[in-house]
C-alpha cells in the first residue's frame, strides 16, 4: 500500500525501501537453494522457463484485470404494477416471474429469510445493502428449499467470507431456480412500498425486445395474493415426528425454571416431556427446535389434517404454525381449529369427557385461531417483515422486540363479542395492530410473531414457556 505525499506516491512507513528478493529466490517462481543452481544446468534451465511461464501467467492476469469492467452489467428488471422501473444486475436463475413485493429489515439471517416458508409467492426487498457476504450452508436453512420468489438487493458481495459457507449465494439461488437482481437503490423501493403500500411486481432477466415494460406491468397488474391458498403449497404431505433441539452453539438463557443441558435441551421437571402435534402450515424448523428445547416431542401434520385424527392422539398441546399469504383463503385450516376449539368448549362443560388441550398460534396460526373464534382478519398496508418490531406485552406493560413476517392481521373490532373470555394481550406498537391474543378458559395462547427468533431477538422466547406451564397445568389436573 502506498499513501501520497507532497504530490508523489511514496511508501507508507517513513520512506522504507521496497523488499527485494531473496538471493536464489525468483520472484515469479518457488525458493531455490541460497546460491541457486549452476547457471549452466539442466535445473536452471527449468528454472528460467518455469519463471518465464509464470510472469506470462502474470502478465495475462493483469491485462485481463484491465479490460474488464469495474461494474456488473444491467442484465435484469424489476417492474412494479404502477409502472415504476428499476433496471439491476441480474444473478441466481434467469427468467420471468411475478410475486408480491415485500421489505425486510433485518441486519442479519438472508438464508434464514430466503428458506422461511412464510414468504412463499413473494420477492423480498433486504433494506440491508450488502447481502451474500457469508454465502449459503446446509445448516441454517429454515425449510428444504427456497421458498420465496425471487431477491432485491442493492449490493450482491464480490465475495464470500465465512468458515461455514459451502457456495455462494448466486450459485445457490440458480440451484434452486430463484431469481435475483442486484444493484438496485432499495431505499427507493421501501420507500415506494410504505407510501403505496405493497405493489406487485415482476423480475426479468430477458431484454425489452422480448418483454417490454408495458408487458411486465400488465402482468404485475392482473396478478394478486389475496384468495390464494399458498398454505396448501409448503405444508408437508404426511406426518413426520421432530425431536431435534437448538444446538448447544446457538442455545440461549432460557426463561422461568428451563434449565439448558445437552444439546440445548431443556428440564421443565418432566422426564418424559409433553407430546405436541404441530399443524404444518409454513413451519419452520427453528420452531420446532424450540420446542423440543423446551422438553416438547413434536408431531408435525398437513395443515388439512382433520382435527378429529388430532383429537384421537391426546396431545398435551396443539400448536399452530406460521405460513404464507390469505389466512381466509383456507378455510380449511380454520375448520379444523374451529373443531379443536369446540372440543375445548366442550371438554369445559363436561370434564369428565376429558380435559381441555393447551393450544399455542403463531403469526398465521393466530390467525387462524383468531378466525376460528369468529373474528376477522385484513391485509395490511405493507405488511410486518424484519426483526426490530416492538411489542407492547398489555398484561405487564412490558416490551418485547419482535421478528415478523405476516401480511394480515387480526381485525380487534371483530373480537367484541369473541367467546370465553378471549382478550388481546399484546399490541403491535408501530401500527396498533393486535399482536396476541390469550383465553383462560380455552387455554389459547396467540401471537402475531416469530418467538423462535430466527433472525431477530431473543425477547419472545418465553412464549414456548408460557405454553408449556399450560401444558403443565393440564397434566397436574389429569
Amino acid at each position: 500500500a502506498r499513501a501520497v505525499l507532497g504530490g508523489r506516491r511514496a511508501p507508507i512507513g517513513g520512506g522504507r525501501k521496497r523488499l527485494q528478493p531473496r538471493p536464489g529466490r525468483d520472484p515469479f517462481g518457488p525458493e531455490l537453494a541460497p546460491n541457486g543452481p549452476p547457471s549452466g544446468s539442466a535445473s536452471a534451465s527449468a528454472t528460467r522457463s518455469r519463471s518465464r511461464s509464470v510472469a506470462s501467467a502474470a502478465v495475462s492476469r493483469e491485462a485481463a484485470a484491465a479490460t474488464r469492467k469495474p461494474w456488473r452489467d444491467r442484465t435484469a428488471r424489476l417492474v412494479l404494477s404502477d409502472g415504476s422501473v428499476f433496471s439491476g444486475s441480474g444473478f441466481g436463475a434467469e427468467g420471468t416471474v411475478v410475486a408480491e413485493v415485500v421489505f425486510n429489515t433485518s441486519l442479519t439471517g438472508y438464508q434464514e429469510v430466503l428458506t422461511d416458508p412464510s414468504y412463499f409467492g413473494q420477492f423480498v426487498v433486504f433494506t440491508l445493502p450488502h447481502i451474500g457476504n457469508v454465502g449459503v450452508n446446509a445448516l441454517d436453512s429454515e425449510s428444504t428449499r427456497c421458498h420465496l420468489k425471487g431477491a432485491v438487493v442493492r449490493h450482491l458481495s464480490e465475495n464470500v467470507s465465512n468458515y461455514r459457507s459451502d457456495s455462494p449465494l448466486h450459485d445457490y439461488l440458480v440451484d434452486q431456480g430463484v431469481v435475483g437482481i442486484a444493484g438496485v437503490d432499495t431505499r427507493e423501493v421501501t420507500k415506494k412500498l410504505r407510501v403505496e403500500g405493497s405493489l406487485v411486481g415482476v423480475i426479468t432477466t430477458e431484454t425489452e425486445s422480448q418483454k417490454s415494460n408495458e408487458q411486465l406491468k400488465k402482468m404485475a397488474s392482473e396478478w394478486s395474493i389475496l384468495g390464494k391458498d399458498l398454505i396448501g403449497e409448503v405444508t408437508c404431505s404426511e406426518p413426520y415426528e421432530w425431536s431435534e433441539a437448538t444446538e448447544d452453539e446457538w442455545a440461549f438463557n432460557l426463561p422461568g425454571d428451563a434449565q439448558a443441558h445437552g444439546n440445548g435441551k431443556v428440564s421443565n421437571g418432566n422426564k418424559l416431556g409433553y407430546r405436541v402435534v404441530a399443524y404444518d402450515y409454513g413451519i419452520k424448523r427453528n420452531i420446532l427446535r424450540r420446542l423440543a428445547s423446551h422438553g416438547c416431542s413434536v408431531t408435525v401434520v398437513p395443515a388439512s389434517y382433520p382435527a378429529e385424527k388430532v383429537l384421537a392422539m391426546r396431545p398435551d398441546g396443539i400448536f399452530f404454525s406460521n405460513g404464507p399469504g390469505d389466512p381466509s383463503a383456507a378455510p380449511y385450516c380454520v375448520d379444523n381449529a374451529t373443531k379443536v376449539l369446540q372440543a375445548n368448549e366442550d371438554a369445559l362443560k363436561h370434564p369428565e369427557k376429558g380435559s381441555v388441550i393447551p393450544c399455542f398460534g403463531i403469526c398465521m396460526g393466530h390467525q387462524i385461531l383468531g378466525q376460528a373464534l369468529g373474528g376477522e382478519t385484513f391485509k395490511l398496508k405493507f405488511g410486518h417483515h424484519g426483526g426490530n418490531h416492538p411489542i407492547k406485552n398489555q398484561l405487564t406493560g412490558k416490551v418485547e422486540i419482535s421478528a415478523q413476517n405476516h401480511n394480515f392481521a387480526v381485525d380487534a373490532s371483530t373480537l367484541g363479542s369473541v367467546r370465553n373470555n378471549v382478550r388481546v394481550t399484546h399490541t403491535n406498537l408501530n401500527d396498533g395492530t393486535v399482536a396476541g391474543m390469550f383465553s383462560e378458559d380455552l387455554q389459547m395462547l396467540t401471537i402475531q410473531y416469530h418467538p423462535e427468533a430466527s433472525p431477530g431477538p431473543h425477547d419472545a422466547d418465553v412464549a414456548f414457556q408460557q405454553f408449556v406451564d399450560m401444558m403443565r397445568a393440564k397434566r397436574n389436573k389429569e
